[in-house]
């Protein structure tokens, strides 16, 4: 799959009468951005509001934080399943608006819902005190349930998202990356003499503040499966608490890909509660491993406690397949350096 990702660099943004993108400057119609909002009847009511990085400001509690992105060429849209329909994605041209975020913000649902300070010592733990925020506050209607609640605000931050993106779809961007994956025959053939790795992406799906989807379906009902990496950046997979659209490790490895190693493909699989889940998945993840017929694997985890039995028995089980595992993890070493 081959992908341009142009960048448009977002200055400031104002409100203003008209949704428009001029000069580097995003101008938002509110009464559009709530209309757009609004279109689900789980919502009672929402309000806008824009902060700027350095102001004396802290948004919370954060729901999800998004990056308006447009798909311009090439099949599907930005987030199948979700806000466009179901087509395979990761291939063509897409814009992204960067420096810039839409954040959606509510009724506390749930102690791991986030801050974001725009200011002082707490700025200097987000990336995204240094973003122009479209902040949405949602309000929901009466007697709803919270996964309800939850996913309604979500989704209506993936609407204002893809409105907002819609803006750059004529738009020149000021830079283009080129991200391309061969097939593994092809693969083979360029690369012979590089070592085959593959990124291992481990999503939450474990209820409430921890579920993740994938083209739409929710990540606890999938087996672990084969993406193409570019399919991220288009927003295969969505989050309320993790980061995909922009995910470090792919861009790492696409930076080496075809220099130090061959970068096969994205390999995805889940975080479950109950033993027999964990055991199907990793099982599952290993197994693939081998069918891929990998030197290497990047794997990576979301949250910690529950999630460290699927990490560990993702890493044995890959280990025990002939190829050399790397975790990336959270620190959480205490308060004393002694523990997992």
């Amino acid at each position: 799959m081959r992908l341009e990702m142009g960048h448009i660099y977002i200055k400031d943004i104002q409100f203003a009468s008209e949704s428009k993108i001029e000069d580097g400057i995003l101008y938002v119609s509110e009464e559009a951005v709530k209309a757009v909002a609004l279109e689900d009847e789980k919502i009672k009511s929402v309000s806008f509001d824009i902060a700027k990085p350095g102001e004396s400001v802290r948004i919370t509690p954060v729901k999800d934080v998004i990056e308006p992105r447009v798909k311009v060429e090439g099949r599907g849209g930005i987030f199948p399943g979700v806000i466009s329909k179901v087509d395979t994605v990761g291939e063509g041209k897409t814009y992204a608006l960067k420096g810039m975020a839409v954040v959606t913000a509510g009724r506390i649902v749930g102690f791991q819902e986030g801050i974001i300070d725009m200011t002082g010592p707490g700025a200097d733990y987000t990336p995204f005190s240094k973003t122009l925020n479209l902040v949405m506050v949602c309000e929901p209607v009466d007697g709803i349930k919270q996964h309800d609640y939850e996913k309604a605000v979500r989704f209506a931050g993936f609407r204002v998202a893809a409105y907002i993106g819609e803006l750059a779809r004529d738009l020149t961007p000021d830079e283009t990356k080129v991200y391309e994956t061969c097939t593994i025959k092809e693969g083979l053939e360029k690369y012979p003499e590089l070592p085959r790795v593959a990124y291992v992406q481990m999503l939450q799906s474990q209820g409430l503040l921890h579920d993740t989807y994938v083209y739409g379906v929710d990540a606890k009902k999938i087996v672990p499966t084969i993406l193409s990496p570019t399919e991220v950046m288009d927003g295969a997979i969505v989050s309320g608490n993790c980061v995909h659209l922009n995910n470090p490790v792919v861009e790492d490895l696409f930076e080496q890909h075809g220099k130090t190693l061959n970068f096969v493909c994205h390999i995805i699989t889940n975080e479950n509660v109950y033993l027999a889940d964990k055991q199907r998945s990793s099982d599952w993840t290993a197994k693939l491993c081998k069918m891929l017929d990998l030197d290497g694997a990047i794997v990576s985890q979301e949250g910690f406690g529950n999630p460290d039995t699927d990490l560990i028995m993702n890493c044995k089980k890959i280990e025990a397949e002939g190829v050399k595992t790397v975790i990336i993890t959270d620190e959480y070493a205490g308060r004393d350096g002694k523990s997992q």
